[in-house]
């Protein structure tokens, strides 16, 4: 299975959890997700009054110049995380 798929799997997998994850993962798998499949943050950061937008855009920010590949593998793991703490 190419990391393409698995990151598309992984996707769909996460969905399968007994229990939300914490703010923080959530965070986590938004950012990388969004690196992922777009490549680095753009547009403006979301105003002072749009607390979860700009959660949101400051995780993807926070990962920089990472390569898609990347993202998509790190994403992979963080799924493949939740769901081993999570049984």
């Amino acid at each position: 299975m190419s990391t393409k798929e698995e990151f598309q799997q992984a996707a769909v997998d996460i969905k399968s959890l007994s229990s939300k994850p914490s703010n923080e993962d959530l965070l986590a798998l938004y950012a990388l997700f969004k690196q992922g499949n777009q490549g680095q943050v753009t547009g403006s950061r979301p105003g002072m009054m749009n607390l979860v937008g700009r959660a949101k855009y400051d995780a993807w920010k926070a990962l920089g110049t990472m390569p898609e590949a990347d993202a998509q593998l790190n994403y992979i793991a963080k799924v493949k995380e939740l769901i081993t703490a999570d049984n």
